[in-house]
C-alpha cells in the first residue's frame, strides 16, 4: 500500500500507553479558565488524548501519529476557507483526538467552515473565548500523562514481581488469579478461544453477574464495545490458546491494560512450567493445563451444587459459562468411583456426550450429563457406564446415577443421591455383580444404613453389637465377618476369598460368635450383626 504525505504510516502504539479523554482535558482547572466551548463533535468527547501538540502549520497532519489534541490560533488559516476545511480534514485523516482553537485576532468567532468540516468528520472542535497560554495547557496535560504512565509502569512491575514470586513458590493458578482480581478490583475470567470459561476470580456475586450472559458480553468485549472490559491474549510461540479478561475494570485504562498483560504473562509462564517435562509437546502441555483449569472450574461448580450453600438458580450462569447446555435440557447426575479421576471426562469427550465432569473427594468423580428432551437418558447413561468400565483398569468402576432431572433446581438433590449410592456400594464385596449403572433401588439395606449413619442411635447400636470385636486384639476377625455376611454366610466362598481351609474358617467363626455373644446361624442375630457392620463401615468412611 502506497503511503501519501497526508496519510503517513504510523507505528502501532503501545497497548498500555496512558491517555486522558477530551472531556477530562476540558475539565481541567487551567482549561476552564479559558472558557472552552465545544462547537463540533460533542458526541466524541470520550476520545483519548495521548499527547498535546501546538501547531500553526496548515499541513499539521503530516506531523501527527494519532491521538493528539492540537492547539492553534489559526493565524495561517485566516482568510482562506479552502485551507480551513483541508486543515480539519487532515487532522481527521491523522486520527487527531481534537482541535482547540484560541479565538483572537485571526478568528474573533468560531469559523463556520472549520466548524462544519469538524462536525462532518466527527472531530471534536473546541474554541477558547479567553486568551490562554497554550504552554500552560501543554504542561498540565503532559505532566498528568507522564504521572499516569509512571504509576502504570510501577503497578506493572509490582504485579509482575508478586506473581512471579507466587509461581516460583509453586502457587496454583487460582492463587494467581485471586491476586490479579484483588489488584483489579473487578472479576477476572480466563477463557479458551471459544469463550468457554476455564477459571474465574473475584467476588463471587460479581463473578456470577458477569457470567449470567457470558457469551454475548464476552463477544462484545472482544469487539471493543464493552466499557471497562480489558482482555489480554494468552499465547506462546505464536500460538493463541486463550484469553484473560478484566470485566468492568474501573481504574485508569492504561494501568488496567498493563495489569492484564502482566497477568497474562504470569499465566503463560505458569502453564509452561506446569507442562515442562510432563508432556511430549507444547500442544500437549497446553491441553493438560487447560484440562486442569476446566476441571477446577467444574469442581467448584459441583461443590457448590452438592453442598447447597448457593441456590441452584444462582449457579446456572456458571454452568452455562463452563460450556454446559442448560436451556430446555434434561440433566442426569452421576457419581463415579474410579481410580483415574480424569477418565470419566475423557470418555465423555470420546462419546460426544454433552456434560461436565470433575473429581471430588477421594476417588469420586461427579458427572452431569445435559441431554435433549427427546434423547433416551437411561440408554445414554448406560452407554457411558459400559464404555467407562471397558477401559483398562476400570472394570471395577462404579457408576451411580440418580433419575434424570428436567428442572435445574433439582440437580443438587440428584447429585447428593448419586453420591449416596456410590458411597453405599464402594466397599461392597459384590461390586463386580452390580449393573453398569447403579441406582438407589440397587443398594437396598446398605443404602438405608448409609443414609442413617450419622444418627446417634445407629452409631450406638453399631458400637454395642460389635463391641467384642472392635475392642479385641484379633482385628483380622472383622474382615472375615464382613466377607461371611456379604456372601450370604457362604462358608466355602469365604474360606476361598481369605485363602484359608474350611476348619480354619470354622475356628474363626467360632471366635467371632464367642466375642459377640451371638449365633450367626440364627437369621435374626446374623441380620442384626450385618446391619451393625454396615453402619460401622459407613461411619468409618
Amino acid at each position: 500500500m502506497t503511503t501519501t504525505p497526508e496519510t503517513p504510516a504510523r507505528q502501532p502504539r503501545e497497548p498500555w500507553e496512558p491517555a486522558l479523554s477530551v472531556r477530562q482535558v476540558l475539565g481541567l482547572e487551567r482549561v476552564r479558565a479559558g472558557q472552552p466551548e465545544v462547537v463540533a463533535g460533542a458526541h466524541r468527547l470520550d476520545r483519548t488524548v495521548r499527547w498535546v501538540h501546538v501547531a500553526e502549520a496548515a499541513d499539521v497532519g503530516v506531523m501527527l501519529s494519532g491521538g493528539e489534541m492540537v492547539l492553534t490560533t489559526g493565524v495561517l488559516l485566516a482568510g482562506d476557507e479552502d485551507k480551513q476545511g483541508e486543515y480539519i480534514r487532515s487532522l481527521d485523516r491523522a486520527e487527531a483526538a481534537a482541535v482547540v482553537l484560541g479565538l483572537g485576532r485571526a478568528f474573533p468567532a468560531p469559523p463556520d467552515v472549520m466548524r462544519r468540516a469538524a462536525e462532518r468528520c466527527g472531530l471534536p472542535m473546541v474554541v477558547l473565548h479567553r486568551p490562554f497560554p497554550f504552554a500552560e495547557l501543554t504542561e498540565e496535560v503532559q505532566s498528568r500523562l507522564l504521572r499516569r504512565k509512571f504509576a502504570a509502569v510501577s503497578l506493572s512491575e509490582a504485579v509482575r514481581t508478586e506473581l512471579t514470586g507466587l509461581i516460583t513458590a509453586g502457587a496454583p493458578v487460582q492463587r494467581l488469579l485471586d491476586e490479579v482480581a484483588r489488584h483489579a478490583g473487578c472479576p477476572v475470567v480466563v477463557t479458551n478461544l471459544a469463550h468457554r470459561v476455564l477459571a474465574t476470580a473475584g467476588e463471587r456475586a460479581a463473578v456470577d453477574d458477569v457470567l449470567r450472559d457470558w457469551e454475548r458480553i464476552a463477544r462484545q468485549a472482544g469487539a471493543g464495545s464493552a466499557d471497562g472490559w480489558l482482555r489480554a491474549e494468552l499465547s506462546c510461540r505464536g500460538e493463541r490458546w486463550g484469553r484473560l479478561v478484566l470485566c468492568g475494570y474501573g481504574g485508569d485504562r492504561a494501568a488496567g491494560r498493563l495489569l492484564a498483560d502482566r497477568a497474562a504473562e504470569a499465566l503463560v509462564l505458569h502453564r509452561m512450567l506446569a507442562g515442562d517435562g510432563t508432556h511430549g509437546s507444547q500442544g500437549a502441555a497446553a491441553a493438560g493445563s487447560w484440562d486442569s483449569w476446566a476441571e477446577q472450574s467444574a469442581r467448584s461448580l459441583f461443590t457448590d451444587l452438592v453442598s447447597g450453600a448457593v441456590p441452584a438458580r444462582q449457579l446456572l450462569p456458571r454452568a452455562r459459562a463452563a460450556g454446559l447446555p442448560v436451556n430446555r435440557r434434561v440433566f442426569v447426575p452421576l457419581v463415579v468411583r474410579e481410580r483415574d479421576p480424569a477418565r470419566p471426562a475423557r470418555v465423555l469427550r470420546r462419546l460426544g456426550l454433552p456434560g461436565i465432569a470433575a473429581g471430588l473427594a477421594d476417588d469420586r468423580v461427579a458427572v452431569l450429563l445435559s441431554l435433549a428432551p427427546d434423547q433416551d437418558a437411561r440408554a445414554l447413561t448406560a452407554h457411558f457406564a459400559t464404555r467407562l468400565r471397558s477401559e483398562p483398569d476400570s472394570r471395577r468402576a462404579v457408576v451411580a446415577a440418580a433419575d434424570a432431572r428436567g428442572d435445574w433446581a433439582d440437580v443438587p438433590a440428584g447429585l447428593r443421591e448419586a453420591q449416596h449410592v456410590a458411597d453405599a456400594v464402594a466397599d461392597s464385596a459384590t461390586a463386580l455383580d452390580l449393573p453398569p449403572v447403579v441406582r438407589l433401588r440397587d443398594v437396598h439395606l446398605r443404602g438405608l444404613v448409609r443414609l442413617l449413619r450419622d444418627d446417634p442411635h445407629v452409631q450406638s447400636f453399631a458400637e454395642r453389637e460389635l463391641d467384642g470385636l472392635l475392642r479385641g486384639p484379633d482385628q483380622d476377625l472383622l474382615p472375615v465377618l464382613r466377607t461371611y455376611l456379604a456372601t450370604g454366610r457362604n462358608k466355602s466362598r469365604t474360606a476361598q476369598l481369605h485363602h484359608v481351609s474350611r476348619p480354619a474358617l470354622y475356628r474363626r467363626l467360632e471366635a467371632i460368635q464367642g466375642r459377640l455373644g451371638v449365633d450367626l446361624d440364627d437369621f435374626e442375630q446374623a441380620a442384626s450383626v450385618h446391619i451393625a457392620l454396615l453402619a460401622h463401615d459407613a461411619q468409618q468412611g
